[in-house]
């Protein structure tokens, strides 16, 4: 049964697959390419419910004219499930879209009030300095002895340095800091985060995995040290990790960082991690709903 079979494929894509590819080790290789190939994951669950929303009811009438009860009953139990999941996803992803803009606009208001223009000013006189990475209207410097570097997505983006940062950070070091913030929001790296976010809010706690959200988040943050690599001085960018980084994601990106200086990133297994991808979206509509509408079209009367 189509209805069955996608159900299936949806749980398998979001319980079992999960865990092992947070797991593996290459995707710091081809982060970029890792993230498609979560994007795909998840999408692919997603339409599998929506193929049980779709598939279920015309497979529970006919298991019901046939005279199969129990079939009837599995059906209406999936489509449920499915239902729940789709419905959810709707709800979850307009309501962690609402709340990130009013979140980032509070927090936008804020950090504008407490900007010290007179340090920023300083900042952005330098020679080399962060401008090339990040606009002058971008950047604000706030007060604090915590070394700290973050940005604000959205339509007024905002970068953010604290005094603490610039206090253990070089002119170079800071120009590495900026660019990867400034990645960030080039790339909209906060709509790949909500989807994410989205999509773990909506399956139900039973069918729920968090390895795709955190697996996303540190390969976002891989992606942003490769554009700030690329625009800036490698081993300014690897120092500010030392400096600031007190956490063990900094430390994994430290070790990547390392090891890229001498073994680089891969781009035959970027491609062949996007055809991977591609394979997870077009397959199992191929083998599995093209049959299905060929079928139930067939029985449609006319």
């Amino acid at each position: 049964m189509t209805s069955l079979l996608l159900g299936l494929l949806g749980l398998t894509l979001s319980l079992v697959v999960p865990r092992p590819l947070a797991a593996a080790r290459w995707p710091d290789r081809a982060p970029a390419a890792a993230i498609v190939l979560w994007q795909a994951i998840t999408l692919a669950a997603v339409l599998s419910a929506l193929g049980v929303v779709l598939a279920a009811p015309e497979e529970a009438v006919r298991a019901a004219h046939a005279g199969r009860p129990v079939a009837e009953a599995t059906l209406v139990a999936a489509l449920a499930v499915a239902a729940v999941i789709v419905i959810r996803l709707l709800v979850a992803l307009a309501g962690v879209s609402y709340r990130a803009r009013v979140r980032r606009e509070r927090h936008r208001t804020l950090i504008d009030l407490l900007d010290r223009a007179e340090r920023r000013r300083e900042l952005l006189s330098r020679p080399s300095d962060g401008r090339r990475a990040a606009g002058r209207e971008m950047v604000r410097v706030l007060d604090g002895a915590t070394p700290l570097a973050y940005c604000v997505p959205g339509r007024s983006p905002r970068v953010v340095v604290s005094d603490g940062a610039l206090a253990v950070l070089d002119r170079h070091q800071v120009e590495a800091v900026l660019a990867h913030e400034s990645a960030h929001l080039r790339h909209r790296h906060d709509v790949v985060t909500e989807s994410f976010t989205a999509f773990h809010v909506a399956v139900p706690r039973p069918l729920r995995s968090r390895a795709p959200l955190d697996a996303v988040r540190m390969l976002l943050e891989m992606v942003a040290d490769d554009a700030a690599r690329r625009r800036t001085d490698p081993a300014a960018l690897s120092a500010a990790l030392d400096r600031m980084g007190t956490a063990a994601d900094a430390d994994e990106r430290h070790r990547r960082l390392d090891r890229l200086a001498t073994d680089g990133r891969s781009a035959a297994l970027s491609a062949m991690v996007i055809a991977l991808s591609a394979a997870v979206l077009v397959l199992p509509t191929v083998i599995l709903v093209v049959p299905w509408l060929r079928e139930a079209l067939e029985l449609w009367p006319l």
